[in-house]
């Protein structure tokens, strides 16, 4: 098989399964109105186009000010109940929606859970902590995912987060701030909890200060912080001790969690197929849902 030939079957291989689940998708707003704090000076929202040699292309999703939720079910044959919400990464930028957000969704969909793809808030806006909007609809999002946990045949108590780089920077501070809600309640919905029940970081972002690598004052971890799944590389561009170090701080809570480091694997991979180890996360992650038995063994 030629160069072109073997890229093609790739895309295909790597395309088709997102494609499928996109079609599966329901979407539901996140807010019965405008979100909090908008103030219509973002541009219209918008896909920028991929660099011409990124094999697979990045779909990345940009200009969002109406938030969503996209909900992926399983095969009622394989619903284990369990949910969980997933937010792209993108440097609070953009969002990379498909190898970081629906692919996701794919995958979760192949072990028998929901898979729920935030569009949350970006870029960040000006004035504001760069996590705060895209908080603000995470913790919304959890809240009318758990209110209609029937309509949608999950259980309330195991819907979890899941984020990538930025996006897991806005997993790790839901979970350790939903004792603390970010914007005004608005309705019924805001009265249920956006308390993730757990949650999967990857190469997560910006949780510790860039000198003293301490722990960030949004990222507070008790004891009643969910247990956390962590998948970082070590030679990734954002240091993994934002992974260590909230690591580390769960274990002195006494909070279950798993750390996985990596020599290997740089940034962004996501769900790419990539030559490392660290590509192999999906089913470390599995067996750790496993052993949590938030989903059950085959």
């Amino acid at each position: 098989m030629n160069l072109s030939l073997l890229l093609c079957a790739v895309l295909v291989l790597w395309i088709v399964p997102a494609v499928l689940a996109a079609e599966a998708a329901k979407t539901l707003d996140v807010w019965p109105g405008a979100a909090p704090g908008e103030k219509g000076d973002i541009g219209p929202e918008k896909w920028e186009a991929p660099p011409k040699n990124e094999i697979p292309p990045i779909t990345r999703l940009t200009n969002v000010t109406k938030p969503t939720i996209a909900i992926y079910p399983p095969p009622k044959a394989k619903n284990t109940g369990t949910a969980v919400l997933i937010c792209p990464g993108g440097g609070y930028s953009i969002l990379a929606m498909n190898h970081e957000g629906e692919d996701v969704a794919t995958w979760l969909n192949s072990i028998g859970v929901t898979g729920i793809v935030l569009r949350y808030r970006v870029p960040a806006r000006k004035g504001q902590p760069r996590h705060l909007a895209p908080l603000q609809d995470a913790q919304r999002a959890m809240s009318l995912v758990r209110a209609q946990a029937k309509q949608l045949e999950i259980n309330p108590d195991r819907i979890g987060i899941l984020g990538f780089s930025a996006g897991a920077n806005l997993a790790a501070i839901a979970s350790t701030n939903f004792d603390q809600r970010q914007y005004e309640a608005l309705d019924d919905t805001d009265k249920v909890s956006c308390r993730p029940d757990f949650a999967v970081l990857l190469y997560s972002a910006w949780l510790v200060d860039e000198k003293t690598k301490v722990l960030l004052p949004e990222v507070r971890v008790t004891p009643q912080t969910p247990p956390v799944f962590f998948a970082h590389a070590g030679d990734d561009k954002i240091c993994a001790e934002s992974s260590i170090q909230m690591h580390l701080a769960l274990r002195q809570a006494k909070v279950p969690t798993e750390l996985h480091v990596f020599e290997g694997g740089g940034h962004g991979f996501g769900m790419r197929p990539i030559p490392h180890p660290i590509a192999g996360w999906p089913g470390l992650c599995e067996q750790w849902l496993r052993t949590r038995k938030l989903i059950p063994n085959p």
